[in-house]
Parts: C-alpha cells; sequence; structure tokens
C-alpha cells in the first residue's frame, strides 16, 4: 500500500503538467479547429521565461529592493515568477496566432498543421541561437522551497509536490469557472458549438482566437514554471517531449473538454508512473500509448466530447 501510495503521489505530479499543457491544446482544437503543434514549444518559452523571471527577482532581492523575512520572500517571488510567467507567455501565444495561424485560418488545415509544426521549430532554434545547447535550472533558492519530506501515512511527500498539484488543480477550475460563467467564456463555447454561424451573429472571432490562446499559453507557462521548479533541467527541445504527449491526453479527453483534458493529462501520468515501477523504462511510451489506443479504439471521440466532433476531425 505504501508503494502504491508513494506512486500515486507521483503521478498526480507528473499528471498535473501533461493536464495544463493539454487544456491548450483542447481549448484551440475546440473553439477554432485547429491543430496547435507549437504548442508544446510554448511551453517551453513559457519554462525559460519563468527562469528569467526568477533570476531577475532574485536579483532585486539580492540588491534590497524586496526586503521581506527570508520564507516569505522566496514565497512572494516564487508567486510573481508564475503570475508574470502566464502574462508574459501569454503575449507569446497571441503573436503565434496572430503572425503563424490567422493569415491561415481560411486555408486547409494541413496547411496549418505544418505552420504549426514550423513554429515549434522556429522558437526551439531561437532559443539554441540566442541561450546554446546547454541545460538550464532554476536558482537553487525556489528550488529548494518545500523540498523536506514529510511522512503521511508512511508515504514520504514533500510540501513542494502538494502545491505543484493543488495549484495545477485550482487553474483549471479557475478556468472551467471563466469559461462557464463569464461573457467570453460563452463566447468561446459558442464558437465550439458552430465555428460558421457564430461569427455571423457578432461574436468577434479575432478576439476570441486570442483569448484562447493566450489563455492556453498562460496555462502551459504555469506548467513550465512548475516543472521548473520540481525538476530543474530546462532544454530547448523539452516542450517536443510534453507537447506530443499532452496532445494524446487532449484528444483521449475530447473535443474541447476541459474536464475531459485534465482527467486525460492525470490518467497518462498515472500510466507512465505504474508501468515506469513495475516494467522497464524503456517500456513505458509503448504500454501508455497501447492503453490509450485501446481506449480510442472504443471511445474514438474521447472521454467527453460528443459523437460528432469525431466527424469533424475527418
Amino acid at each position: 500500500m505504501t508503494f502504491f501510495l508513494q506512486n500515486m503521489v507521483n503521478a498526480l505530479q507528473w499528471g498535473s503538467f501533461y493536464a495544463l499543457i493539454a487544456l491548450g491544446y483542447s481549448m484551440v482544437y475546440g473553439v477554432l479547429m485547429l491543430f496547435n503543434f507549437a504548442h508544446g514549444d510554448i511551453f517551453m518559452v513559457g519554462s525559460y521565461i519563468g527562469l528569467f523571471v526568477s533570476t531577475a527577482l532574485l536579483g532585486l532581492v539580492g540588491f534590497g529592493v524586496i526586503n521581506l523575512p527570508t520564507p516569505f520572500m522566496l514565497g512572494l517571488v516564487l508567486v510573481l515568477t508564475l503570475f508574470l510567467s502566464m502574462c508574459l507567455n501569454s503575449f507569446v501565444g497571441m503573436a503565434v496566432e496572430r503572425i503563424g495561424y490567422r493569415p491561415l485560418r481560411n486555408a486547409p488545415r494541413a496547411s496549418a498543421a505544418i505552420t504549426g509544426l514550423m513554429i515549434g521549430i522556429i522558437l526551439e532554434t531561437g532559443n539554441l541561437i540566442l541561450l546554446g545547447a546547454q541545460r538550464r535550472k532554476y536558482p537553487d533558492e525556489l528550488v529548494q522551497i518545500g523540498s523536506t519530506p514529510i511522512q503521511i501515512l508512511g508515504v514520504s511527500v514533500t510540501p513542494k509536490k502538494i502545491a505543484i498539484v493543488v495549484v495545477s488543480l485550482a487553474l483549471m477550475f479557475a478556468l472551467h469557472q471563466f469559461v462557464r460563467r463569464t461573457k467570453w467564456g460563452m463566447a468561446m463555447r459558442a464558437m465550439a458549438y458552430d465555428y460558421i454561424v457564430v461569427p455571423l451573429m457578432g461574436v468577434p472571432i479575432n478576439t476570441i482566437a486570442l483569448l484562447t490562446f493566450a489563455l492556453g499559453s498562460a496555462l502551459a507557462a504555469a506548467a513550465g514554471v512548475l516543472y521548473g521548479i520540481a525538476y530543474p533541467v530546462l532544454d530547448p527541445y523539452m516542450g517536443v517531449r510534453f507537447g506530443w504527449k499532452a496532445f494524446v491526453a487532449a484528444i483521449l479527453g475530447g473535443r474541447g473538454s476541459i474536464l475531459g483534458a485534465g482527467l486525460a493529462g492525470f490518467l497518462l501520468g498515472f500510466i507512465e508512473i505504474f508501468v515506469a515501477a513495475f516494467f522497464p523504462s524503456t517500456l513505458r511510451d509503448l504500454i501508455a500509448f497501447s492503453i490509450i489506443l485501446v481506449i480510442l479504439t472504443f471511445r474514438p471521440h474521447g472521454f467527453f466530447g460528443e459523437p460528432y466532433s469525431a466527424q469533424l476531425r475527418l
């Protein structure tokens, strides 16, 4: 039981990253019927933005601009890093939509998909040119926050893992409330229901597209910062590894479903962690994707997708 609970905690943390990234894929596809294959690299950019923001804030602390007791100061730096990274990365997402995707809105979907791949390559190459190929890590002051293990029911858990899961769930809940209870969220849901008719009724499609990309990119940045705090090893190609798996989670969750993308992200995290616990790690992706293939065989429109969404994907 202790072994199971320990891996359960690890799976919750790992699945949090997939879930936050998958939400961006799901929203863009649900609203605009577009596969944003650059989203994984937007996650990478958000993680690097968090690195630079946290370094700058700690520099201000070193110069005495921020003068608080150490625990409060580091907590404030971490919260500001998360908030500012989400804001700045949302502008990256909006730039991708405005420059890369908007001119191709009426083009064949294959053209937009190829454009997404090229944008991802541009982001990766730009990172390599500006920063080099060496891996980087978040400042030790932030990485060590909440890293002292505590025992809960015989399971060794760090407060950092608990905080990552709680913050991820809070962001998902906030997005759900935004989509369900605000005027802009209603417009996004209407666009997802009928992409052709809703713009004819006065809904500004360009504004909704920018908002969708901004929200998805902000959540990707949150995932990037949380990942950088938990696993402080960043490289220019980290977005490829996480992006494609999060994309699979978005499809598994169902077209445009926030709940489905979140649950599928956690499910993928659970599968990967428990497969690695019982089998050689080299079989992790094979077994995980085989299980997902079986699920999609019996439920091709995903957990919470409508049957017609499977037809629209064709």
